[in-house]
């Protein structure tokens, strides 16, 4: 598109343009000059103040004229650029305009989409959870493992038992293993008759219900489904909610499955009780015969060494030994009285002088058979000191024997005692509750959760699409 100039509107030359634009500027320059001599008749007032004040300066007409000359040279210029601009514009190709937005192959596919993976599926979980989809009531029930023997402590602990950790809690542990348990369910299945019950509404409502003819691990399986299990480790609480079809058999599932947690823990007890009783009978036998043994070496020593108390006879020669230093003194003060007042030559000096050899002759002897094995001079055939320290041996063995028979038979009173007595029960602290309306299935939640689900997988496929074409 051509912009036409202003030469071309006026139909005349820009050259004479500019000659009537400077004839113009030459007029209005010339008309200040003429204005003033023509109004030059006022007053004497008037003429006196003129006279006092400056006169106007008058413009130059030629200046005016250079100057009006510069501007239109600078009009012609800028008129040449833009018509070069234009010329420069006309020969460059023309961009057609977008067309109106419209709907193609691509985007009816993705609406498409939309509607076969989201919104169909969405609709058909809706009308299967609120048409198909049978009521299912709650029961529920709580208990806890409770032991007598650490019911003090754990009450003068207090919060601090959950760290210390008690028998209670590892019992709890165990009872929270045998519920989930297939021991578990097929007790509670010969009790409720979980087969019969739940597979009562297949195919009707398949997503809920159980197959016919389910086996015993299939019905392990659906048990994790239909069985809630609460279970805080700190204090050992359990807390069980089982679903059914009716409000009677949700309540039949807790209460049997309260009853076979008790029978577990009282299996737990007698184990225990017998495990006790076992241990103690057997270390009762252990001292009994460490006792016997002790008591036989002892009566083996008596008989072999023929002295029922090696102390008491080593006590009984050491009395004869004083008895025979204390003859030996009397006879030598004999023998000092005698030989100050009879001749060397007398009998009777002779005779106190035999008389003191044969005490010292008995008194060597008698020290010999403390350290001698001879038999011949009255010894037992063995030195004291190793019958002594024998006998200490043998005696200290029989006291321990006997101190440890003593024991092991308070340990086997205190073990009946234990078992007289039931140490860990059951303390059901929620009774198996009875639903008067049902609770699941939560259809609002499912049905939400269904359509977020679909929403995100719809998005993650058209994702992907728009990804493989882009790069493609």
């Amino acid at each position: 598109m051509t912009q036409t100039p202003p030469s071309a509107l006026t139909g005349r030359p820009a050259s004479d343009e500019a000659t009537s634009e400077e004839a113009a500027a030459a007029e209005t320059a010339a008309s200040p000059a003429t204005g003033t001599s023509d109004a030059t008749a006022p007053d004497t007032a008037s003429d006196a103040a003129q006279a006092a004040a400056p006169a106007p300066r008058v413009p130059d007409p030629v200046k005016q004229l250079k100057r009006v000359r510069r501007k239109a040279r600078k009009a012609e210029a800028a008129v040449a650029e833009l018509e070069a601009r234009i010329a420069e514009a006309e020969q460059r190709p023309a961009y057609p305009l977008a067309r109106p937005a419209s709907m193609k192959k691509r985007h009816w596919g993705l609406v498409i989409s939309f509607v076969a993976l989201v919104l169909a599926p969405l609709l058909a979980v809706m009308i299967y959870l609120w048409t198909f989809a049978e009521d299912q009531y709650a029961s529920t029930a709580g208990f806890t493992v409770r032991s007598q023997e650490s019911s003090g402590a754990n009450d003068l602990l207090g919060g601090l038992a959950q760290f210390a950790g008690t028998s209670s809690a590892s019992d709890s542990d165990i009872l929270y293993e045998f519920i989930q348990s297939q021991e578990m369910v097929a007790a509670v299945d010969k009790a409720v008759d979980l087969q019969g019950h739940y597979s009562a509404l297949w195919p009707r409502d398949w997503a809920f219900a159980l197959w016919p003819e389910a086996s015993l691990e299939d019905l392990t399986w659906y048990w994790q489904r239909i069985v809630g299990i609460s279970f805080d480790s700190g204090s050992g609480l359990i807390e069980v909610q089982a679903l059914a079809f009716d409000a009677e058999t949700a309540q039949a599932i807790t209460k049997a499955i309260v009853a076979e947690s008790q029978t577990r823990i009282n299996a737990l007890n007698e184990q225990a009780r017998a495990d006790a009783m076992r241990y103690a009978r057997a270390d009762l036998d252990e001292a009994l015969e460490r006792l016997k043994d002790a008591r036989q070496s002892l009566t083996q020593f008596r008989t072999r060494t023929r002295i029922v108390d090696p102390e008491a006879d080593i006590q009984g020669r050491m009395g004869v030994m004083n008895n025979l230093q204390q003859q030996l003194a009397e006879a030598l003060i004999q023998y000092d009285l005698l030989r100050g007042t009879v001749s060397p030559a007398d009998p009777r000096l002779t005779k106190a002088q035999q008389h003191i050899d044969v005490i010292r002759d008995r008194i060597n002897i008698e020290r010999q058979t403390f350290t001698s094995n001879n038999t011949d001079t009255g010894g037992v055939g063995e030195d004291y000191p190793s019958l002594i320290s024998e006998f200490e041996r043998l005696t200290v063995d029989r006291e321990y024997a006997e101190e440890s028979y003593r024991a092991a038979l308070t340990a086997l009173e205190v073990a009946r005692d234990d078992a007289a007595r039931q140490s860990r029960y059951l303390a059901t602290y929620i009774n198996p509750t009875r639903a008067t309306e049902p609770e699941y299935p939560r259809r609002a939640v499912l049905a939400a959760l269904a359509g977020l689900f679909l929403l995100l997988t719809w998005s993650i496929l058209a994702l992907i699409y728009y990804s493989i074409r882009d790069r493609s």
